[in-house]
């Protein structure tokens, strides 16, 4: 009768800590994926929703980083149109806002040309893809950098919440970047499993 009973403990000690170890996964995954990057926060809390697909894939995490990266620019995009639509200022204030709009959509071309590439890799032409793709990224960090040196009058409450979204925007490109980069070192082994 001992051994049915350290049987059945046997048996339910597995199952609640295989139960414990796939309702942590989730979690684990997201946060070893963005263990990568600078502004770990920020990526657990933008990716969180990819865990169930990525899990432990690193072409899947780039792939999702540069998506989001990608629906953030957007964003921020159309609320600079809309301010240039509807601002007043004149001279170097609208200019500046015609600036950023353009770095912006430049950032977007650049995160298009990234997200194209990442999901059609290759293990014949990895390393070439990989290099196309962190260049891009780093030019659209670049252009994101050059709209937020351009806006001036960081006074008007429109102007502050426009720079703390496209700082966000940064943020996260260089989260994209960082996950690029774990990609690229993980090297063309991981496609087996996209």
């Amino acid at each position: 009768m001992t051994w049915k009973f350290m049987l059945v403990l046997a048996w339910l000690t597995t199952l609640i800590c295989s139960t414990t170890s796939s309702n942590k996964g989730g979690e684990s995954y997201v946060r070893d994926a963005c263990s990568v990057t600078r502004y770990q926060d920020l990526c657990i809390h933008s990716l969180t929703s990819f865990s169930s697909t990525a899990k432990d894939n690193p072409s899947k995490w780039a792939r999702a980083g540069v998506s989001v990266t990608i629906s953030q620019a957007k964003g921020v995009t159309q609320s600079l149109l809309k301010l240039r639509k509807h601002n007043s200022s004149k001279g170097r204030g609208r200019i500046a806002i015609l600036d950023c709009v353009e770095c912006l959509q430049d950032a977007l071309d650049n995160l298009h040309n990234s997200l194209g590439v990442l999901r059609k890799l290759s293990s014949q032409t990895f390393n070439d893809q990989m290099g196309d793709v962190t260049t891009w990224l780093s030019a659209a960090l670049t252009d994101e950098d050059t709209c937020l040196d351009g806006l001036e009058d960081k006074r008007r409450k429109q102007v502050k919440l426009l720079l703390n979204r496209v700082t966000n925007v940064s943020y996260i490109t260089s989260n994209a970047l960082a996950l690029v980069n774990k990609l690229a070192t993980t090297g063309p082994q991981c496609l087996e499993n996209s």
